[in-house]
């Protein structure tokens, strides 16, 4: 075999940006471009391998839609990567037809965008390669929450919703969600298929656009601000609340749905309150990230908050903290999980409940007790709306579907106003939110949960990692005995194949460990579940729980060390 001639491959990489430069919409990325050209061409190695790494390869479509890093080339984020997915989705929601229709006759798409850099640009070129396919293409009226996107597909009948969002990525990422006509996010074999009609796409120049596209007023933000507002009942509305957007898009739609709800309007943190793609006041924007909370609940403690409260930049996820002993604690998002399925099944919610592989199986023993059906699935809620029946699901990354019958995908908006909710209920009943996890510790057992995530710079170690897990299987894991492990990969239990491996451990612990779906990370799920010693009719049981919860400390952070040690973290 010849051996390739290094320069005649710098001049083909040389020759494909500068043909991109040329076809580039964005003067920004064009210029950007333009300078790392004139760079390489100058003999900069760090030029060339910055070229390399933007050209060798093409930003791959699929279940997550698109996400990565802005910049010029195709294996960035940009309006010539956006056009030709806009473009591939257009072509299969045609070839679909009236599967792919709403019955309202002609084919329409909404699109939503958040606050993020470039987010309106991308909404805007998706509508003009929609309206130029022949579609009725809609955008919404401005930087909205993702919920407000799945909701919007569903009320206005739509084949599909684009969502222009990373969500709680850096803010050097953008990303591209579709969801189809049941507004959940798209699945195999859409992804796909879909994947498969962007590759044919032709030159960014030869795809059609129009400008007759329109942008929709506020009645449909305001019908979804009603619709959210209206899950709560009347109760209780005393509770002092600090709040957060995490300088994303949640604040106006949070505060008008409490307003709307009869709660005093909350502390809002004034240095996070308005949309900033940059994220200046935090390493990562995502609320389950370390310090991403510090300045909410800093003002919690000048207030004398009651609980405090933050959404991630695109609103869908909920997070929050509340006052203990020991100072202000978050809460996990397994226990906010429980929290609001105790306070849905409590007001005679009936259906399925639903949680991902990597959630707390204490859904599960609810589920079990009420009576109620539970259902398991992949992480996602692309997998956890398309549960049969769903009336609550959740995953322990935050997201919650309080309300599926009008969006299916998690919302924050509603989840915080439930949560809300709850709290004021226990207040008025000199009880809080974690007196009602212990109440569910000492009916089901306690159970805990952690994580342990290791961020890697190359991809490959992660793959590696997943190798030798499973070509080395541990015989036991943080001390306790592995019983059992399930390679997902190979599918099982009705779910569809994943790259994944379950630990199933002696006393019903479980690890659950998998690549993430939207980071460079490898991830383990811990989960402990101790008994709560019984206690006689009218005693405190406060020492009991106190003492499961100790044990079951233990037991996590001997996993945690254990994993961390294997996956290199």
């Amino acid at each position: 075999m010849a051996t390739p001639d290094p320069d005649h491959t710098v001049d083909q990489l040389l020759a494909r940006a500068r043909a991109w430069a040329g076809a580039d919409p964005d003067p920004a990325t064009r210029a950007q471009l333009q300078r790392e050209l004139d760079a390489a061409d100058g003999g900069d190695a760090a030029a060339a391998a910055v070229l390399a790494d933007r050209f060798d390869g093409t930003l791959e479509f699929g279940t997550a839609g698109l996400r990565g890093a802005l910049g010029p080339g195709p294996n960035r984020m940009n309006r010539v990567v956006v056009t030709r997915a806009a473009a591939g989705l257009a072509a299969y929601l045609l070839e679909e037809g009236p599967a792919a229709g709403s019955g309202r006759g002609r084919l329409r798409v909404v699109v939503g965008y958040d606050a993020r850099h470039l987010s309106l640009d991308f909404a805007r070129d998706t509508a003009a390669v929609m309206a130029g396919a022949g579609i009725e293409a809609m955008v919404l009226p401005r930087a909205l929450p993702t919920p407000v996107l799945a909701y919007a597909v569903r009320e206005l009948g739509c084949a599909a919703g684009v969502m222009v969002t990373a969500s709680h990525n850096p803010p050097e990422d953008n990303g591209y969600k579709v969801y189809l006509g049941d507004g959940s996010q798209i699945v195999s074999p859409a992804d796909a298929a879909i994947a498969a009609r962007i590759a044919e796409v032709g030159a960014h120049a030869d795809v059609a656009r129009s400008d007759a596209w329109t942008t929709l007023d506020e009645g449909l933000v305001d019908r979804y601000l009603d619709t959210v507002a209206g899950l709560a009942e009347d109760g209780p509305r005393d509770l002092a609340i600090v709040y957060t957007p995490l300088h994303g898009v949640g604040a106006e739609p949070v505060l008008q749905v409490l307003e709307t709800a009869g709660f005093t309007a909350p502390s809002v943190v004034a240095s996070q309150e308005q949309p900033d793609p940059d994220f200046p006041t935090v390493a990562f924007p995502n609320p389950e990230e370390p310090g991403a909370m510090d300045e909410a609940l800093a003002l919690a403690v000048r207030t004398g908050a009651d609980l405090v409260v933050a959404n991630d930049p695109d609103a869908d996820r909920c997070a929050a903290a509340v006052p203990a002993d020991t100072g202000w604690r978050l809460l996990r998002g397994d226990e906010i999980g429980a929290l609001l399925a105790h306070h849905l099944m409590r007001r005679g919610r009936h259906g399925t409940w639903a949680c991902s592989i990597v959630s707390s199986s204490l859904l599960a023993r609810m589920a079990e007790a009420a009576g109620e059906p539970h259902a398991q699935t992949l992480t996602g809620f692309k997998w956890i709306s398309r549960a049969e029946g769903l009336v609550f699901g959740y995953e322990e990354a935050l997201g919650y579907c309080c309300d599926p019958e009008h969006v299916r995908d998690k919302d924050g908006v509603s989840a915080l106003l439930l949560l809300c909710e709850l709290a004021a209920q226990c207040k008025a009943e000199d009880r809080t939110l974690l007196d009602v996890l212990d109440d569910l510790a000492a009916a089901h057992g306690l159970h805990a949960t952690d994580q342990v995530s290791v961020r890697v710079a190359d991809l490959a170690l992660i793959a590696r990692a997943m190798t030798t897990l499973r070509e080395e299987p541990p015989a036991a894991l943080g001390g306790l005995a592995v019983e059992g492990v399930d390679d997902l990969a190979a599918g099982g239990d009705g779910l569809p194949p994943t790259d994944g491996l379950r630990y199933r451990l002696a006393g019903g612990a479980r690890v659950v460990v998998r690549p993430s779906g939207t980071e460079p990370k490898v991830k383990a799920y811990l989960e402990v579940v101790v008994p709560v010693e019984d206690v006689a009719p009218g005693e405190d049981r406060t020492s009991a729980v106190a003492a499961a919860r100790i044990a079951a400390a233990t037991r996590l952070d001997a996993l945690g060390a254990d994993l961390r040690h294997r996956l290199g973290g």
